[in-house]
């Protein structure tokens, strides 16, 4: 299979393109700046693509976008988080839709924010949407595939949930206070967490790139999903590490802001991945304990 993959260079694009490599298929990937060997350059804020490097491919995976949980929610910062992802999305998918030889399939990532801050309410796919920040956002990063779906692509939003990686993501800093025996529950805990390791989120894109059946929303999380406190005490059991006092949210909120740690820590939705599992995809990582100790290498 010959892909293309925007954001290759972060977390997930980074061992998505070590996989897809893995079993034998071409990946070109698209970088703004000058390209090398295996790349095309693309610049969303220019609106310039190379268009070329798209005709023919069989696979478009659409990753890029600036970091949502990495700066504070300043005006300006939620301003270049939705471009990034409205901008690039669009570019791509009419693009895509204009080639006279074009792909097959598109992922195009969404995140479970979608859903907005539903409690203890079970969500699927055919869940509707939220309000705030991040559901507005992934509405719209979902709406400018519709060129490309409109072309006959098929389009899979790919609506991630809080991705374990020793490697980077929101899990990695997380880490020290808690193997520092510091890392304690956030708010009163019952926020509800759904998570997937790395492995799984490789594993579901590659299984919706060469599934004919999958099209739309995909929730892709662990069909286990805790709450804040179930995954604190799971962590600090992993660890050997004692739960001791909450996280202050005064700390949390003097980083992000207020609305970033309502929506990002306080929040929460309880994701479960329906048409994954309708699908026949199976977990590596199915439950939360055995998931930490493989990324922690720690026995049982």
């Amino acid at each position: 299979m010959k892909v293309v993959v925007t954001g290759s260079s972060g977390l997930i694009g980074s061992a998505l393109v070590e996989a897809l490599q893995a079993r034998g298929d071409t990946v070109t990937t698209l970088v703004r700046r000058a390209p090398k060997t295996g790349e095309a350059r693309w610049d969303p804020d220019g609106g310039q693509i190379d268009r070329d490097a798209l005709e023919g491919q069989d696979a478009v995976v659409h990753l890029a976008g600036v970091g949502i949980g990495d700066h504070r929610w300043t005006d300006e910062h939620k301003r270049a988080v939705l471009d990034s992802r409205v901008k690039g999305t669009t570019l791509l998918s009419t693009t895509l839709a204009d080639l006279s030889d074009k792909p097959k399939v598109m992922a195009s990532a969404s995140a479970m924010g979608y859903y907005g801050l539903r409690g203890d309410e079970v969500l699927t796919e055919d869940s509707p949407p939220g309000t705030g920040f991040l559901a507005e956002i992934c509405a719209q990063w979902e709406a400018a595939t519709k060129p490309a779906e409109d072309a006959g692509v098929r389009v899979a939003h790919l609506r991630s949930g809080l991705v374990l990686s020793t490697e980077g993501g929101a899990f990695k800093p997380m880490l020290l206070p808690f193997k520092l025996g510091l890392g304690g529950r956030i708010g009163d805990g019952r926020q509800w967490w759904s998570w997937i390791t790395i492995d799984d989120e490789v594993g579901a894109i590659l299984h919706a790139l060469d599934n004919d059946t999958l099209s739309g929303a995909i929730d892709v999380t662990a069909p286990n999903p805790v709450t804040n406190e179930q995954f604190t005490r799971t962590l600090n059991h992993v660890l050997r590490r004692p739960t001791l006092l909450p996280t202050p949210t005064f700390a949390l909120k003097a980083m992000f802001g207020s609305e970033a740690v309502n929506e990002m820590f306080l929040g929460g939705q309880r994701v479960l991945p329906a048409k994954l599992q309708a699908s026949g995809y199976t977990f590596r990582h199915p439950e939360l304990e055995g998931a930490l100790r493989h990324l922690l290498h720690k026995g049982s």
